[in-house]
């Protein structure tokens, strides 16, 4: 049983910094995937970063590289999400999903958190 669950949301200025957390409780599959997504009113739910979870690689879209940081504690069952130069436009809701071997579009993951409002001026 996964359950997701996203924490670290807040409103900052632009330029500031945020981490988001994802407790994956329950998360034993070490071969999987983790991805931050965000959606904007009236805009699709666009990936942000992803961390493949057996070998550490990570990606990050091309928005935010450079500036977000993917990781993840596995003696917590976390993934986080370092967010630093923040910019009006990042601001949307975060979900943390994971899928059992790829997570890089919402159509392919398996579990999904409920999502933390990030808010940027």
């Amino acid at each position: 049983h996964v359950q997701l669950v996203e924490s670290g949301g807040g409103s900052v200025q632009a330029g500031g910094s945020l981490r988001l957390s994802c407790a994956a409780a329950g998360y034993t599959n070490g071969r999987g995937c983790v991805a931050w997504f965000r959606q904007a009113p009236g805009e699709g739910c666009r990936g942000v970063a992803r961390i493949y979870t057996g070998t550490g690689s990570t990606y990050q879209d091309i928005s935010v590289r450079g500036r977000f940081t993917i990781s993840q504690d596995s003696d917590k069952n976390t993934i986080f999400l370092q967010m630093d130069d923040l910019k009006p436009e990042d601001t949307a809701m975060y979900y943390c999903a994971a899928g059992r071997s790829w997570c890089h579009l919402p159509a392919v993951v398996n579990y999904w958190g409920q999502g933390t409002q990030v808010t940027v001026s």
